[in-house]
């Protein structure tokens, strides 16, 4: 795939967008992880979950994790697991779209506690299949860690499965390192699955 990539908020009507991205990584990703019923219903929910997120992004109620947290998911130059639909920092917690040739390829999800601004966590970080090996991912991540940087960020973690090695060389081409932490994530269906966490000092 060629074409200009861009960066750009997303903005409240993009729920079925950023839901078609999400569902349509973790079903290229995650699908050797779950039980076949349990994953169906998995993708269906990150399909649809997204016109709500968008809409509560940037309420000073909303949790900037949400169930989201720890679903880093990877593509590789792309990956393949944000304040506000505006841009917007703070609990609410920034979405970034990236497109390629104008479509809409991947996204990045990530906020800062209002008592650490300091720190953030990429909540996630999802290409869209067809974006793989396009330079969207790696476009969307550059642009992901400028807008910490900007808004007073130092360090930046997120967790990924230790089993998609796709994503692990993601992230440690874009700079990050492990760690050294691990744990067990359940994503609802009472199986942890390990997951290991990555980190990066911007400066």
């Amino acid at each position: 795939m060629t074409g200009d990539l861009t960066v750009f908020p997303a903005a409240a009507g993009d729920g079925d967008v950023v839901g078609e991205i999400h569902a349509e990584s973790w079903k290229a990703a995650y699908a050797g992880f779950f039980a076949p019923r349990f994953f169906a219903e998995a993708v269906r929910h990150r399909r649809g979950k997204w016109h709500d997120v968008l809409a509560a992004a940037g309420s000073p109620d909303s949790d900037p994790g949400g169930d989201t947290a720890g679903d880093t998911a990877g593509d590789t130059g792309g990956t393949g697991g944000t304040g506000g639909t505006g841009g917007t920092g703070g609990t609410g917690g920034t979405v970034l779209l990236a497109a390629a040739g104008g479509r809409p390829l991947a996204f990045s999800y990530f906020g800062s506690p209002p008592a650490a601004p300091e720190s953030a966590e990429i909540f996630g970080f999802y290409a869209h299949p067809d974006g793989w090996g396009s330079g969207v991912a790696g476009a969307l991540m550059t642009a992901t860690l400028d807008e910490m940087r900007e808004s007073g960020v130092r360090r930046v973690h997120l967790w990924t499965l230790r089993d998609t090695p796709r994503s692990r060389r993601f992230y440690a081409k874009c700079g990050f390192a492990e760690s050294g932490a691990v744990r067990g994530h359940d994503f609802g269906d009472g199986h942890p699955i390990p997951q290991v966490e990555y980190a990066l000092t911007l400066r």
